[in-house]
This record gives structure tokens, sequence and C-alpha cells, in this order.
């Protein structure tokens, strides 16, 4: 294997991990925004308000997304695999 094909994999590799990891991510990041507008708002500095809402909307987007993520990483593997065999 020259450096090519290994940057070729890393680079594959981090790419579907990216993809699996932005919707939770995204999503985590809005709730916490719209969490934070609120706190100021309403000056509420409850540290573990955020906690639970965030909680949820990462059950709901994994219940939502979670054949995705897991034929996407299942495809990956299966690449990877047929790679290695083929040394």
């Amino acid at each position: 294997m020259d450096a090519d094909t290994a940057m070729h994999l890393l680079s594959e590799t981090l790419l579907a991990a990216a993809k699996v990891a932005a919707p939770i991510l995204l999503v985590t990041l809005v709730v916490g925004l719209v969490i934070s507008i609120l706190q100021v708002v309403t000056q509420v500095q409850e540290m573990t308000l955020t906690f639970i809402p965030k909680l949820i909307a990462v059950g709901v987007v994994s219940l939502m997304l979670g054949g995705w993520m897991i034929a996407t990483t299942v495809e990956l593997a299966k690449r990877l695999f047929e790679f290695a065999a083929g040394l």
C-alpha cells in the first residue's frame, strides 16, 4: 500500500465520520443555542436546564436517522474489508 492509497482511505473514513456525526452535532448546537437565548431572556441561569432538552433532541435524531447512520458505517466497513482482502 502506498501513501496515496492510505491518504484516500483516511479521507474516506474521516468524511464518513463527519457525515454520521453531523446531524447529532448540529441538532445539539441548535438546541443549546435556543436554550441559551431563552436563559438570557428570562435571566434563569440554571446549568442543568440545557442537559435534558439536548438529551431528548439527540434521542429523537438517533431514532430518526439511526438507520442511515448505521448503513453509512456498515458500507464504509465493507469497503475497508474488501480493500484489505485485496492486499
